[in-house]
């Protein structure tokens, strides 16, 4: 007599290795940002040697830089444009945050509001530039004029998007706990929107350095744009150089400052 037995059920014992979380090995991103700063350094500086491209190599840029930071000129002007971005930032977006909250809150503000925002936001800030010197005069207000223009319209529109893309079913939900509008807008709609608005000012910071640049190139006495239409006068290449590396660098560190405000705020967002 056969006696028929079923069959082992019982599951399979792991392999030893499976118990063990591998860890995923990443590169740090300070590394690869060393990583492509090199790769391009030595790109530049074959492609110079080789006279595949008519311009400075990264020696005489570096000794021109080195120059101009020991007699201090470098200094003045990098601090000349730093101050008229970081002022013209500033009230550009202090500004943008009370108007794009308004604007994303409030139907008739929005009404009122928006057909300006809009229409100064397809006329470029550089071409109000010869209008702020025309009616501003060649001081610092016009150059600070213009860099606030451009960083409150990226500014205002960031916010007025995140207000209005708040998710409404988290508004609903606290109306139905019994939370009136101040504290539906400082609890909800506040932290919600923040991300957009950090967005916005990392984008009008970008267009700060453009537009400052800009206006120092028609009338100034200090700063790199000014350092760089002069040198080109005279086809001074390390020197145009120059200003353009120090206009990418202090921006980068900006940026980076804004990032790091940015992961500070918005701590409780889920991030890649």
């Amino acid at each position: 007599m056969t006696v028929l037995t079923a069959p082992d059920k019982r599951p399979d014992k792991p392999p030893a290795a499976s118990g063990r979380r591998r860890r995923s090995r990443t590169v740090p991103p300070f590394a690869l940002n060393l990583a492509a700063l090199t790769l391009g350094i030595t790109v530049w500086a074959v492609a110079t040697s080789a006279h595949l491209v008519d311009v400075p190599g990264p020696l005489s840029v570096g000794s021109r830089a080195l120059q101009m930071a020991g007699d201090g000129t470098l200094g003045e002007d990098a601090l000349a444009s730093l101050r008229r971005v970081f002022l013209g930032f500033a009230l550009g977006t202090l500004l943008a945050v009370p108007v794009g909250f308004l604007m994303g809150w409030y139907p008739l503000a929005r009404g009122l509001l928006e057909p300006y925002v809009q229409f100064f936001r397809t006329v470029p800030p550089l071409a109000i530039i010869p209008l702020a010197i025309v009616t501003m005069g060649i001081g610092e207000t016009p150059k600070v004029f213009v860099i606030f223009l451009a960083a409150f319209l990226s500014s205002v529109v960031a916010a007025f998007q995140g207000v209005i893309g708040v998710d409404s079913t988290l508004v609903n939900a606290a109306r139905v706990l019994g939370a009136r509008d101040r504290v539906i807008f400082l609890k909800v709609v506040v932290p919600a929107a923040t991300p957009f608005l950090l967005v916005g000012m990392r984008i009008g910071l970008g267009a700060s350095w453009a537009t400052v640049v800009a206006a120092e190139l028609i009338a100034a006495d200090k700063g790199l744009g000014y350092e760089m239409m002069h040198a080109q006068t005279y086809y001074d290449l390390p020197t145009i150089f120059v200003g353009l590396i120090s206009i990418g660098v202090i921006g980068l560190v900006m940026d980076r400052l804004l990032l790091r405000a940015e992961r500070h705020l918005t701590a409780w967002q889920e991030r890649r």
